[in-house]
């Protein structure tokens, strides 16, 4: 079964994920760290490549989940941009020296909007279709 919106956010992600990868491949160059984060920009380039491939993948899951699920396409789309958006701002909140910590709160706020909210979409359409 198509998935459509999914595929739309997994794309946007998938670039994300690839732009942050190719900017640890140059700090580490810059910087001549072959291996660990012993810079402190090196660090936040990993963290935030890193903090990105903790997160995506379960929001991409709860997103194929509820778009096959039947959950209205709206909601699909409101979720998978909230989940572009907070991971948007977080890499780039982190990612800044000095620290620019309201973009990494409002990424994180976002983020875990998305999982939480999908998880409890996820629940009541599993539930209703069990019981209803």
């Amino acid at each position: 079964m198509p998935l459509p919106a999914t595929a739309l956010y997994a794309a946007l992600l998938a670039a994300l994920f690839l732009a942050l990868a190719i900017r640890v491949i140059g700090m580490r160059r810059r910087y001549q760290v072959a291996l660990g984060a012993p810079h402190r920009l090196v660090e936040r380039a990993v963290r935030a490549h890193g903090n990105c491939a903790e997160y995506v993948p379960l929001g991409l899951i709860l997103l194929a989940l509820l778009e096959g699920m039947g959950l209205p396409a709206w909601g699909v789309h409101a979720l998978g941009t909230a989940l572009v958006i907070g991971r948007v701002s977080h890499a780039w909140g982190i990612s800044q020296e000095p620290e620019v910590f309201r973009f990494r709160t409002i990424g994180m706020a976002l983020t875990f909007t998305v999982l939480g909210v999908g998880a409890a979409a996820l629940l009541g359409l599993v539930l209703g279709d069990a019981f209803g």
